[in-house]
């Protein structure tokens, strides 16, 4: 029974990568006449917002919004817990009024298609480089002072295992924060894993659903720039977990 559970998640991720390629090659132009002006680049969001949208419609994902606390002013820093590539595409949809920038690792600029969009569209993130990184902090805050917000996974990227169980955070997010002097948005998706998951988990599971997602209690300048910034990890981490934990309670062990 596994297996042909494992089978019909085989042929659904084949069905999603169709749609995902189709609005990809449909949308090119469009994004291909953002890139070679700057000044448009916000239009490029609402592109953004549509592929989401249509991934969304086509492949039978609805949302539901279990938690859904007030956002602060923006811009911030947006953090999600990854268990699932749905996590990126759902991103644009579910906060369609505030336009952010994803800050990924730079692997991704040797997927392709993804690579044209992310690294003209996005910022990557080069862990091995100081001299790149150093470049990364400085894209990240001229997006900040133009009004992006900055999203990140702080996993730094799918746990290979026992999803949706967290792993511990990484302290970029929460530098950024504090030296942008911005808040923090904490997101937590519980069950996209189920809906989507890793494409290299072949047999993994796959199918049309409803995501949950919690909106998180947001974390504000004043409290931000009082804490440390491992004190700030931990909060950060307790309050994405929270809803993990209250849905699998056996990961509390």
């Amino acid at each position: 029974m596994k297996t042909i559970i494992g089978v019909f998640g085989l042929i659904w991720k084949f069905y999603i990568a169709i749609i995902f390629v189709f609005f990809a090659i449909l949308l090119y132009p469009f994004f291909f006449a953002v890139l070679f002006r700057p000044h448009w680049k916000k239009f490029s969001f609402y592109l953004f917002i549509f592929w989401s949208w249509m991934m969304r419609i086509f492949c039978f994902y609805r949302v539901k919004t279990i938690e859904n606390h007030e956002l602060p002013d923006g811009p911030y820093v947006i953090i999600a817990n990854h268990t699932s590539y749905l996590d990126i595409f759902f991103m644009y949809s579910i906060l369609p009024k505030h336009p952010f920038v994803f800050l990924g690792k730079s692997e991704i600029l040797n997927y392709p298609i993804i690579s044209t969009y992310f690294k003209n569209l996005n910022i990557p993130v080069y862990r091995g480089d100081k001299s790149k990184a150093g470049r990364s902090y400085t894209l990240a805050s001229k997006a900040v002072a133009e009004g992006w917000s900055l999203v990140i996974f702080p996993e730094g990227g799918i746990p290979d295992h026992q999803c949706p169980k967290m792993v511990p955070f990484k302290d970029g997010a929460f530098k950024l924060a504090k030296a942008l002097n911005v808040p923090i948005v904490p997101l937590t998706f519980t069950n996209n894993y189920k809906l989507f998951s890793d494409p290299t988990e072949i047999l993994g599971p796959a199918r049309p659903g409803v995501a949950r997602l919690y909106v998180n209690q947001p974390i504000s300048i004043m409290q931000i720039q009082e804490m440390e910034v491992n004190e700030l990890r931990n909060l950060s981490f307790e309050l994405v977990n929270a809803p993990i934990l209250k849905e699998y309670p056996h990961l509390k062990d």
